[in-house]
């Protein structure tokens, strides 16, 4: 009887282990650690960095296939109340938020895009991307579209849109293994300053519930890069760029 017991406490507790570690897990996915992505931690100059805030009207465009509904994208006064300002840009204007409004013409799998007017740079190598979203509960795949510093093009998974009210999404940009595939950021062949341009989102949609009109929100759009190169760079280093 006692090593029943004793075999059932052991069972309870690994089972209580197991679960932890799946939890402990599913948050490091939901909020990847930029500290521990990439190169040695001692040479790294790590910055949270606001990419864009939606403030300006047009800088931001939506699109869908004509066959597959109608989009529209507007700026509208508001906030989410659990974002903290960056440091040192509390008095930055931040008053706005990206709406955006697709009329669905029929159930489907179908796509549609909010792109800047132009790529935004981000100084550094960039090691997670954020922004806070409105998905109004409807379990959409979002992902960001990046653009590496050979102009190639990749997306990166941000999760799905099946939550209510805001929540702040993030995803971690892979390093590259070999410097020469994957998403690279950097290269001592080409050019100086190192960096990853954002072009935009793209949410693709659950078929069951692409249809009749649906409203999603976005704000806040930022990055923690890593600025070592760029800070410890000698004042009298030549620019290679001539």
């Amino acid at each position: 009887m006692k090593k029943l017991l004793t075999v059932a406490i052991a069972l309870a507790l690994s089972a209580t282990v197991f679960a932890q570690s799946r939890q402990d897990d599913n948050e490091s996915l939901a909020s990847p650690d930029p500290t521990v992505i990439g190169n040695d931690a001692a040479r790294q100059a790590l910055r949270e960095v606001s990419v864009d805030r939606y403030e300006l009207e047009g800088s931001w465009n939506a699109h869908i296939s004509p066959d597959n509904g109608v989009i529209n994208a507007r700026l509208f006064e508001g906030n989410p109340l659990a974002k903290e300002p960056l440091k040192g840009e509390e008095e930055a204007e931040d008053s706005k938020v990206l709406g955006i409004k697709v009329e669905f013409f029929h159930r489907g799998v179908n796509s549609f895009y909010i792109k800047s007017a132009r790529p935004i740079p981000i100084e550094g190598v960039t090691k997670t991307i954020s922004l806070w979203v409105a998905g109004r509960n409807m379990n959409h795949e979002m992902y960001v579209l990046v653009q590496d510093y050979n102009g190639n093009n990749f997306e990166l998974f941000l999760g799905t849109l099946g939550f209510s009210g805001w929540k702040k999404m993030s995803v971690a940009v892979p390093p590259t293994p070999d410097g020469e595939h994957g998403i690279i950021q950097s290269s001592a062949y080409n050019g100086v300053k190192p960096g990853l341009r954002i072009v935009g989102f793209r949410v693709d949609c659950n078929p069951m519930l692409a249809r009749g009109t649906y409203y999603m929100y976005l704000d806040d759009l930022r990055a923690v890069t890593d600025l070592y190169d760029l800070e410890n760079r000698d004042e009298d280093d030549m620019n290679d760029d001539w």
